[in-house]
């Protein structure tokens, strides 16, 4: 696996690479002949997302390559060995795109050919920039189907195009000017994401004609983005990789909490509202242990050594890494069913084909901005509630749905960012105050919880517990210091928030 940084140009037919010794030792230009076949699904689902699933011949790099996009200019990449069927994609690299694919078939849809001149920019023996060179001749096949006596629906079409790819030993302003060099040269900044996307010219995911400036484009926009960021972690996921489950976490939350909070825009999204609740629920198991066994590694780390007896590292290190891979199966066995499938298409339905209530057709400022105080007063209103109920059990609970409530405003106000501006997220950063202020007091206490059952499990398998009391006696203090902040964080806030109203 590898993260790709490259930039693209068009070029004309007889465009000449300019001379690049400023940069660095220049080596080569040195040829290789590429043969790539691209696997979609016949409506190109991949394609439509910036996914590009690939078998290479030639080259420095045969193989099968899954390139799936991070940011503008950034994809990963992730490789397998060459296989000799060119019918069969490896099951694991199939299994990383079943969230855009859900049950259709990886066919072959088109067949890139490129005569590829390749010249390396480096330093000391060491490789800064790549600048390929690359004359193509792609071939889209009829109904995604690869077929060598066919004439009619098939297309060839023949380009030119010049790539500049960042290497291991390179930095990002060098990228920039053998850009610039290459711009100045005649190059242009590529018209597609990719070779495969500017033969095909896949249709971007469908979404609603909505009114321009309304309530309902800026909704849409934003549940279209999200959309994009829970398929982008789905991958991710499915691979374990660091943060990736509680940025899929983060984007199911924010769906949710934008279907609740413009109800009035989009509507009828009880359901669906539901299921990302449960897919939220399920990435939480993972994702909870995985703070806390964290937690508890820097809590043991600042412990002096005499202090840290029997096998507690043990126990809350691997102990709990254990439980996390536990929860990471269930997640895969919930990501691998129809359930999640039929939540992901009424995801990109709610997108394509919203029910849109009266409010989708008014002015986004003024309807929307009254939606983000809404949010906010719910948080004012249930903090007076917490801080009227007396039953210490009862007022925990009342506390949690302060921190619940002030996460969403936050959610709200930030979706609204691009459309109200400053004054959307002076709110949300009030709003991720109180939730941070109450968290620190929640996890305290989670951290308790967990540690008491540990400890117990220790006790029972005749392990020293000192330590679990020590560990204990730290959280109880972290929890009680955080409590007692609560207030004057809250204090602080409403003054701020009065000069948002």
């Amino acid at each position: 696996m590898g993260i790709e940084i490259e930039d693209k140009f068009d070029v004309p037919p007889d465009y000449a690479i300019p001379d690049l010794t400023r940069f660095g030792e220049v080596v080569g230009p040195k040829s290789h002949q590429l043969v790539a076949l691209y696997y979609d699904t016949p409506d190109l689902r991949l394609a439509a997302r910036g996914v590009t699933l690939r078998r290479r011949r030639g080259g420095a790099d045969p193989g099968w390559h899954l390139k799936l996009p991070k940011a503008r200019g950034t994809r990963q990449e992730i490789t397998r060995p060459l296989t000799r069927s060119v019918k069969e994609v490896p099951q694991d690299l199939a299994e990383l795109v079943r969230a855009y694919t859900r049950g259709a078939p990886l066919v072959v849809v088109a067949e890139l050919e490129t005569r590829r001149s390749v010249t390396l920019l480096r330093e000391g023996g060491a490789g800064l920039v790549e600048v390929a060179d690359d004359r193509v001749k792609g071939t889209a096949f009829r109904d995604g189907a690869k077929d060598d006596g066919a004439k009619d629906g098939v297309k060839v079409v023949r380009w030119r195009e010049v790539e500049a790819e960042l290497l291991d030993h390179g930095r990002p302003e060098l990228l920039a000017k053998v850009g610039k060099r290459l711009r100045k040269a005649g190059a242009v900044p590529a018209g597609a994401g990719s070779k495969l996307a500017r033969l095909l010219r896949p249709a971007p995911p469908a979404k609603a004609a909505t009114e321009p400036g309304s309530a309902g484009e800026v909704v849409v926009d934003y549940l279209a983005s999200q959309v994009t960021a829970l398929l982008a972690q789905d991958p991710r996921v499915r691979r374990a990789e660091e943060d990736a489950v509680h940025r899929m976490r983060v984007a199911a939350r924010r769906l949710r909490s934008a279907l609740k909070a413009f109800s009035g825009v989009v509507t009828g999204t009880e359901p669906l509202q539901e299921e990302l609740r449960r897919l939220g629920a399920v990435l939480g198991e993972a994702r909870d242990l995985e703070v806390i066994r964290e937690r508890f590694g820097r809590r043991l780390d600042a412990l002096p050594p005499e202090l840290v007896t029997g096998p507690v590292r043990a126990r809350l290190g691997s102990g709990l890494r254990e439980r996390e891979e536990e929860a990471y199966g269930r997640i895969r066995d919930v990501l691998s069913g129809d359930r999640y499938y039929a939540l992901l298409d009424a995801l990109d339905a709610v997108v394509a084909r919203p029910e849109l209530g009266r409010a989708a057709a008014k002015p986004a400022g003024k309807k929307l901005d009254a939606v983000a105080l809404s949010a906010w007063k719910k948080v004012t209103k249930t903090y007076e509630t917490a801080q009227s109920t007396t039953d210490p059990e009862r007022r925990e609970i009342a506390l949690h749905d302060v921190r619940k409530a002030a996460k969403r405003a936050r959610y709200t106000a930030e979706a609204l960012e691009p459309v109200l501006g400053r004054r959307m997220t002076k709110l949300a950063r009030l709003a991720k105050g109180v939730q941070e202020a109450l968290g620190g007091h929640q996890d305290g206490v989670v951290a308790q919880e967990t540690l008491a059952k540990e400890a117990e499990s220790a006790r029972q398998a005749g392990e020293d517990t000192f330590t679990y009391g020590v560990l204990a006696g730290l959280e109880r203090a972290a929890a009680e210091r955080a409590h007692a902040d609560v207030p004057r964080v809250w204090e602080k806030t409403v003054e701020a928030a009065k000069k948002l109203a």
